[in-house]
Formats: structure tokens, C-alpha cells, sequence
């Protein structure tokens, strides 16, 4: 797992874009807020990890195949950068997570026919709620 986030790590690029929001002239003056933009092709992901990466990627993926995050909480490019690059490789790591399949429950003969007696029990419960006819 570490591999293909050093990868990623190595050929991302980063731009240095004006903040928005209040901040007064700090955000108006210094370019703090990272853009990051990785290449999903370059990393050479094997198909399942993609379909993941993209699924989790979601509206920041690109249709050239491009991921693009944005960091700007902080006041700092460094503190931008590293929110920026920890939020890259937390996205990378849970796509190479394999998802656990589901396993059917069974149920044996005893608990079917609990069950069914259970309802049956609750059903003659509610028919007795209704109207007293006479």
C-alpha cells in the first residue's frame, strides 16, 4: 500500500491558488490554499483498485482521469500542503482496501419454525384489536 502512495506522492502536482472566504488582506495578497492534481493512470492501479479509487473519488475526479484536491483551512501553505497530501493518501489507501464480502446468513429448521410462530403469535395479538362485533 505504501508503494503506490509514495508514487502518487512523487508525480503529483501542486498549485498554490487565493483562498476565499473572510481573511481580510492575508487572503486577498498570499496564494496559501493548495490545489493538488495526481494522474490516476500513472499510479498503473490494477482494475478493482481503480473502479474503488474512482467510486471514492467521486465529483473530484476528473474525466481525463485527474484527481483534484483543494486545501484551504488554514491560514499556512505548509499547513495546506500537508492537509492536502494526508487527504490524498488516506483517499488511496481506502481504495486498495479490499471490501469484506457479505457471507449469506443461514437459519436451520428450529429457528424458521420460531420465527413463523412468533408471527402467527403476533398476528392473533393484532386481530384482537379490532372491532367487537356482536
Amino acid at each position: 500500500m505504501d508503494d503506490v502512495v509514495s508514487r502518487a506522492l512523487a508525480i503529483v502536482e501542486e498549485s498554490f491558488i487565493t483562498s476565499s472566504g473572510p481573511g481580510g488582506q492575508n487572503v486577498n495578497k498570499v496564494a496559501t490554499a493548495v490545489q493538488l492534481r495526481l494522474n490516476v493512470f500513472a499510479l498503473r492501479l490494477s482494475p478493482p483498485v481503480f473502479n474503488r479509487l474512482k467510486a471514492a473519488a467521486g465529483s473530484r475526479m476528473t474525466s481525463k482521469g485527474e484527481i483534484v484536491l483543494t486545501a484551504r483551512n488554514y491560514r499556512t501553505q505548509e499547513a495546506n500542503r500537508d492537509d492536502a497530501r494526508a487527504r490524498l493518501s488516506a483517499l488511496l489507501e481506502d481504495a486498495q482496501k479490499e471490501p469484506k464480502t457479505r457471507k449469506k446468513s443461514r437459519l436451520n429448521r428450529v429457528g424458521k419454525e420460531k420465527r413463523i410462530k412468533a408471527k402467527k403469535n403476533r398476528g392473533t395479538i393484532k386481530a384482537g384489536r379490532g372491532k367487537v362485533q356482536f
